[in-house]
């Protein structure tokens, strides 16, 4: 499944700490933006699913238009319902994108052998091997879970 809902966890427990330094739609927006890749790769039977996007660079291009692209969508969608504080600042989206395209390598480079975090430079599979993938799951899950409450309790 290319759009994996694990990566939310990680977006949830982001926006309950930075709360309005962090838009958890452009968050989540970056999430699908970079899973694009392996949604078309699994379409065409690539080779790769994970290779252009889910890289050092690709993260840092996908931030960047995910913050262009995330800030006026957000923006529209808050205020069509009429969300009472639906202006995002520049530097919250670009925040928010590019946290959301790192963590996303991050968490992609530990659980899939075709990610290579670090091409052009290097094609090392060393993050893959690292952590179970059960300790990511579960770990997502209760940021999810966690980080959801303490947006709850932090919300005015």
């Amino acid at each position: 499944m290319p759009f994996t809902p694990l990566h939310l966890g990680l977006g949830v427990t982001c926006k309950a700490i930075g709360y309005r330094k962090i838009s958890f739609m452009i968050f989540a927006g970056t999430q699908v933006l970079i899973d694009l890749e392996p949604l078309l790769g699994m379409i065409y039977g690539w080779q790769y699913l994970h290779f252009y996007t889910h890289n050092l660079i690709g993260a840092l291009l996908t931030g960047g238009l995910a913050t262009l692209l995330g800030k006026p969508i957000s923006e529209w969608v808050l205020k069509l319902f009429n969300y009472p504080a639906w202006q995002i600042s520049w530097k919250v989206a670009a925040l928010s994108a590019f946290v959301g395209s790192f963590s996303h390598i991050f968490l992609d480079a530990l659980m899939h052998s075709d990610m290579y975090p670090f091409y052009p430079l290097s094609k090392t599979l060393f993050l893959s091997t690292l952590v179970p993938y059960s300790v990511i799951f579960y770990g997502c899950l209760m940021g999810f879970v966690i980080g959801g409450i303490g947006y709850l309790v932090h919300k005015p």
